[in-house]
């Protein structure tokens, strides 16, 4: 047993300068992890969820037929679709009426820009007009070439919230001869000016009553930029007259003239339809249909996680 104690008495010594050793090569090795920088993750982008954007147009007739029936009509779709942006085309305010798109978009609940070629003063003012939600501004427009055809066009630019994707909408109505064709392409080039010299957003949206089939000669130039809505949806009865009228055979003959276009590389299409087909206790809302279109924009915001940066 002496022998043995006398053993291990020789190397406790050294036993113990070992593990202080260990312990001290440990440690320096735990400094240097500390003070290494951190291992840099790759940053993913966050893509926030575009919302839809939905467009009604109609052309309201003016005060023809039984207008409080009609109005009744147009406010219960606009209350069931509740569309971002509608184009309104036959505004009509004179005295003992007051200005249709104004009292639609207070019924409603929605903001409104009017615009006419007849002086803010006048008593009877006749044009187009946009509805919208805030925030919104819809201060422009312009008045179409030729000036002694009377047509007008208006821009709205709305950036909705959700998606921080701006967009701008522009309402129109077109000569309406059915010879005009050569009136109609100056007002199209009149308008594609306007878009470009007053677009904000670059996702663009044209809506209205073209009084021209989407694609006519004079209508060229605005489908080469943008593409028919209704068409995209329905390419096998989109030239079917009888079946995808926009005007209401109860007045007109069948012919498709109401369209929305809208900018390919800045929207997907979801769904383009035809609404406000139906009477009501014999009352039409109007001699033309509307149309209803929804959009997905292409290009949603993106951020780096953390950072808050934007694209």
């Amino acid at each position: 047993m002496t022998p043995l104690r006398s053993f291990a008495g020789a190397n406790g010594p050294a036993r113990r300068l070992r593990r202080i050793a260990q312990a001290a090569a440990l440690f320096a090795l735990a400094g240097l992890a500390m003070a290494a920088p951190p291992a840099k993750l790759p940053r993913r982008p966050i893509t926030i969820p575009t919302v839809p954007v939905s467009v009604l147009t109609l052309n309201l007739w003016h005060d023809k037929g039984d207008w409080p029936k009609r109005r009744a009509l147009i406010v219960a779709e606009i209350e069931r679709l509740k569309p971002d942006f509608i184009a309104l085309q036959e505004v009509l305010q004179r005295p003992g009426l007051r200005n249709q798109a104004e009292d639609l978009a207070e019924a409603a609940g929605y903001r409104v820009r009017f615009v006419s070629v007849d002086p803010p003063d006048a008593e009877r003012r006749y044009g187009n007009a946009i509805l919208y939600h805030a925030p919104a501004t819809a201060e422009a427009m312009r008045k179409l070439e030729p000036l002694n055809d009377y047509r007008t066009a208006a821009h709205a630019d709305k950036v909705f919230d959700a998606m921080h994707t701006g967009v701008d909408f522009y309402a129109t109505h077109l000569h309406n001869e059915r010879e005009g064709g050569d009136i109609r392409r100056r007002q199209i080039a009149s308008l594609l000016d306007f878009i470009d010299t007053s677009q904000r957003n670059g996702a663009v949206v044209v809506a209205g009553d073209f009084n021209s089939d989407a694609d006519s000669p004079e209508l060229k130039a605005l489908a080469a930029r943008y593409r028919d809505a209704f068409a995209q949806a329905h390419p096998d009865l989109a030239a079917d007259a009888a079946r995808a009228t926009t005007l209401n055979p109860a007045y007109l003959p069948a012919q498709r003239i109401d369209h929305v276009f809208y900018d390919p590389k800045r929207f997907d299409l979801l769904e383009a339809r035809i609404v406000l087909n139906q009477a009501r206790d014999g009352v039409w809302a109007s001699d033309h249909f509307g149309l209803f279109v929804r959009l997905r924009p292409t290009h949603p915001l993106e951020s780096s996680a953390g950072a808050g940066e934007r694209h």
